[in-house]
């Protein structure tokens, strides 16, 4: 998309760098997610107890990249309603923060 097809009146780019910003960091998590996922499923198939160790590994790490994954969500979450509230389409009284 060009750049002049991002902007909105008043020169705000959108998605703002904030959002920009968590949505690149969750597209490396969702990447990082499929290799692991990947990787499991060719564990599993390979047989029972072959890897008993590197299995519960890769599922912690999903459990972590679950997390990281909400942390960014969260994130960008209210970097939108910053930029709905810039635009004017919400007043600060009506978002809700967590």
């Amino acid at each position: 998309m060009e750049s002049a097809n991002r902007t909105c009146p008043g020169q705000m780019e959108v998605p703002t760098p904030k959002e920009q910003e968590a949505l690149a960091a969750m597209k490396s998590v969702k990447e990082h997610v499929r290799e692991i996922k990947k990787r499991l499923s060719g564990l599993k198939k390979s047989g029972p107890d072959l890897d008993a160790v590197e299995i519960p590994a890769l599922e912690k790490e999903l459990n972590r990249l679950k997390t990281e994954w909400d942390r960014w969500e969260e994130k960008r979450k209210a970097a939108a309603r910053e930029r709905m509230i810039i635009l004017g389409h919400l007043e600060d009284k009506d978002v809700h923060q967590p």
